[in-house]
Parts: structure tokens; sequence; C-alpha cells
């Protein structure tokens, strides 16, 4: 297992960047660049479960099944990915993963810094996509702040 680090400067004050970057419309903006149908269920309270799904290429909804484990708002998002959900059947991870978002005050901008654990396999198609996916948020977040 590996963990990756990405960031972003993104021109709009952090409170509003933690709320762009996790509103259900805006979500599915920025993160369409990992899966066209990209989308979540549930919430982001602390504690809840929430499903990260998109359509498989056969129409099916799949995706990871996650916990969300530690929720500061405006700072800090620790999700802890449980397993896979294919067609409708969660499996699990044998290792913990996690996801991380570190929101940093700019002066009025801010600095959002992903962290991610995941597995080799995906590691290709993680290099391919984030910063692509970050430049999208910061496009999204700057039209909407």
């Amino acid at each position: 297992m590996k963990k990756v680090h990405y960031q972003i400067e993104i021109n709009c004050p952090k409170e509003e960047v933690f709320q762009i970057m996790l509103d259900k419309e805006h979500y599915r903006e920025w993160t369409a660049i990992f899966n066209p149908t990209s989308h979540y269920e549930g919430s982001w309270e602390e504690g809840s479960k929430i499903l990260f799904l998109g359509e498989t290429e056969k129409g099916e909804k799949a995706g990871m099944h996650s916990l969300i484990e530690k929720l500061e708002p405006n700072k800090f998002i620790s999700i802890k990915h449980l397993g896979m959900l294919e067609k409708g059947k969660e499996t699990s991870f044998g290792d913990d993963l996690y996801e991380n978002y570190y929101l940093e005050d700019k002066g009025g901008s801010t600095l959002l810094k992903v962290e991610m654990d995941t597995e080799d396999d995906w590691m290709e198609d993680l290099e391919n996509t984030w910063p692509k996916a970050l430049q999208k948020l910061k496009e999204v977040c700057e039209d909407n702040c």
C-alpha cells in the first residue's frame, strides 16, 4: 500500500471551498474526472456511512462504501474506505484505506491538501486523475464563491 499526496491553491475562502466541495451538485462536477456519473449517497456527518458511486460501462452502480471517520468543518475531513460495492454487494478491503482533506487559510485563498492510501494497482490512474480533478474543483469553487 502507498500514500499519495496532492494539493492545490484555490482563490476562495476555506469556508466556501469546504461547502462547495461537498455540495451534491458541485461534487458531481469536480469528481466527473474520475467517472462521468460520479456522485455520493449518504451524509458527510462524522460517524456516518457514505457511498461514493458511479456507473460501470455496463450501466451498473458501483463504487466504494466508506465511513466519515472525522470531520472538522472548514478544516479537515477523514474518510475511511471500508470496501467496494459491486453488483449490489459490499466487499471489504484487507487494510484500512483513508482519504484525508486538509484546508488551510492562505489570507483569503485556500490551500487544499489531499492525502490518500491506495493499492499499487490504482497508482497510475490516481496520478492521472487527481491533478485534473483538483483543477476542476478549483474552477468550480472560483466560479461560485
